[in-house]
């Protein structure tokens, strides 16, 4: 009895502070002058407070979920000022629905006095996302470092299925949250708060004069940073985010309305959607041509990788997602020439079985829009194709030029998707890549006695590396990629470029080119020192947390090999060598294998990471950084040569 009496004084001194403390106005000359956070001295700003409320309620004859939020912001770097642009989004086809803003300001302290800026007009815009979505933006005006900015924004939705998202965590440390919402007891939300922080919550009995609700209170002090670092496929899977869905309604003396899925239920719901389903099964816009295209060809291969190639040559993806057609459908996009992610992997999808192929549709939940937490009607936001051979599942999508047959957009590369097959029956479908990408240099050097050093590098992209090449440089000129290869090189000079298979995509990227270099060997009296590796070391760990709770995400199994051979001029010894070494992971997760000689002026070096798995769980995080820690010591470390 004495701990619960002290838990619930806590719960209500924590209430009332937040009450007093989450007032927009308030802005103090203290919190003006404070140059760093108190607790995170990194970061470049930080939400003082974040306060909302949402209540589903009866207007007229329909029920709608209205919110009001209140922020206030605090600037501490000029990375922060990011943080002066906010949207929100709503569901704009209905003309019902809308975003508004007000209490809008910014505050500096000049001359030792407070100066507060008010969001004028000009500072407002409006944004279309797709053809059911818009956003509301503002850009608060006179920010600066050391700026304070608060708004609110109040919104209606009639879409009462879901809650939006309440994010308790962001990229930011919050130093205070607090959430209400009140819900009529006809209605039951299945809830779930994703992440690691503990969030306080309670919930309460109200009587509103016509019906009951609920109300849930949640909140939270001193919420730290979302700190991204790299191989992170998406921050907010693993940020605390406090989702609702809609489960049952009954409403007295009526029966219950269940609305509760489980995965085979969304497939359905999804499956059964004129603009989904009916979309599929539509083929008589592309008979023809795609007879056309098919009639000299024999085997399933070559039918797969010519319809593939045709849909990506005929539909440009408009870069819309969702599961869903347009208003237009396929044979808009066929007869257009552009349509959305749902248009041009379910023609896709049916143009091979068309052909006499098992393919299937796959729905996907892309890395923006997360890992789904429980079946929900709003799972998925992408569809690409799956063909079941034997105990094998291709897939494709026709919506990037540079992926072949069985290669996705990382954007798609998510976990798991779901198959839909003929008879509605759906299945789990991972994403993963399974097979290794490899990444082979070979480099071939020539050292003068003066330091210079001159040779060529031969680099081989396979599969994925291949696909990402082409997609971050395909487009470039060859003199800005070259301006920039020569930076990454450590600023060296490249001649004789050439680059094979940019656009054959069933081969290997290959990148030729010689070099020279000046800076790669350190003369220090009689002696030679330089790296093995020259203008190849990695300088920097990429993970630079003390620990960290999500996974590492390398997208893909991969493999870096560089073979060197390097002549060193005569008249030189070895005075020391790196030994070679061999670091295994527990698990094999990870394996390097560094293998050096060095005798009569010549050393060659055969060097290895193997990455074997696409994710590697956090479990591994502290093993994995210090073996990062080791690659880098090991790649940085030198041949010192002597005169004999």
């Amino acid at each position: 009895m004495k701990n619960y009496l002290i838990i619930l004084i806590v719960f209500l001194f924590q209430i009332s502070f937040a009450q007093k403390k989450c007032e927009l106005g308030k802005v103090t000359i203290e919190e003006l002058n404070q140059k760093v956070h108190a607790v995170d001295s990194s970061a470049s700003a930080s939400i003082i407070f974040k306060s909302g409320v949402s209540k589903l309620t009866l207007t007229g004859d329909k029920w709608v979920i209205r919110t009001t939020v209140k922020y206030k912001i605090k600037i501490y770097k000029k990375e922060g000022l990011k943080f002066a642009d906010f949207s929100v989004p709503y569901y704009s086809a209905s003309n019902n629905e809308n975003v508004f803003f007000s209490n809008a300001y910014t505050y500096n302290l000049v001359d030792g006095k407070i100066e507060k800026t008010k969001l004028k007009s000009e500072g407002e815009f409006k944004e279309k996302i797709n053809e059911n979505w818009s956003k509301k933006k503002i850009t608060l005006p006179n920010v600066k470092v050391g700026s304070i900015i608060e708004f609110s924004y109040d919104s209606e939705s009639s879409l009462i299925s879901t809650f939006d998202d309440w994010r308790f965590q962001t990229t930011i440390p919050t130093d205070y949250v607090e959430y209400y919402t009140y819900i009529p007891k006809y209605f039951n939300y299945n809830t779930v708060i994703t992440g690691y922080e503990q969030i306080n919550n309670k919930s309460e009995i109200l009587s509103s004069g016509s019906y009951e609700e609920i109300k849930s209170s949640y909140f939270k002090a001193d919420i730290p940073a979302m700190k991204d670092e790299e191989y992170v496929d998406n921050i907010d899977n693993y940020s605390t985010i406090l989702k609702y869905e809609l489960a049952a309604i009954q409403y007295p003396n009526q029966p219950l309305e269940n609305f509760a899925m489980d995965w085979e239920g969304v497939v359905k719901n999804i499956y059964s959607n004129d603009r989904f389903g009916n979309e599929l099964n539509k083929n008589g816009y592309y008979e023809e041509d795609l007879k056309l295209i098919l009639k000299d060809l024999t085997t399933q291969e070559e039918k797969i990788n010519t319809i593939f190639n045709f849909v990506k040559s005929k539909v440009k993806w408009n870069e819309y997602r969702g599961v869903y057609c347009s208003s237009n459908g396929v044979k808009g996009a066929y007869k257009d020439g552009v349509g959305n992610v749902a248009e041009i992997n379910l023609m896709l999808t049916s143009m091979l079985r068309f052909a006499q192929i098992e393919a299937n549709p796959i729905l996907v939940s892309t890395r923006q829009n997360g890992v789904t937490v429980f079946p929900s009607r709003t799972s998925y936001d992408y569809v690409i194709c799956g063909i079941e051979i034997a105990n094998e599942v291709i897939l494709l999508d026709a919506t990037d030029k540079n992926s072949v047959s069985g290669q996705l957009p990382t954007r798609a590369i998510n976990w798991t998707g779901r198959i839909i097959r003929k008879n509605e029956s759906s299945a789990e479908i991972s994403l993963f890549p399974k097979k290794i990408s490899n990444l082979y240099t070979n480099i071939m050097v020539t050292i003068a006695e003066d330091g210079s050093v001159e040779g060529s590098v031969r680099e081989q992209h396979f599969d994925y590396n291949a696909f990402r090449f082409r997609t971050k440089y395909g487009d470039l000129s060859k003199e800005s990629y070259l301006e920039g290869l020569e930076k990454r090189r450590e600023n060296i000079e490249i001649n004789d470029y050439e680059i094979l298979n940019k656009k054959e995509l069933d081969k290997p990227v290959v990148e030729n080119y010689s070099f020279k270099s000046t800076n790669s060997v350190e003369i220090i009296g009689d002696k030679l020192i330089f790296s093995p590796l020259l203008f190849f070391v990695t300088n920097e760990n990429p993970f630079k947390q003390e620990n960290r709770k999500y996974p590492i995400d390398f997208i893909y199994p991969k493999q870096l090999k560089y073979i060197v051979n390097i002549s060193t001029p005569e008249g030189y010894v070895f005075e020391s060598i790196p030994n070679s070494v061999s670091i295994p992971m527990t698990d094999k997760v990870i394996d390097v294998k560094y293998l050096i000689s060095g005798a009569d002026n010549r050393v060659q070096l055969i060097y290895s990471i193997n990455i074997n798995e696409s994710m590697i769980s956090a479990e591994y995080y502290e093993e994995l950084k210090a073996i990062f820690d080791e690659i880098i010591k090991k790649e940085n470390e030198k041949i010192i040569m002597k005169k004999a």
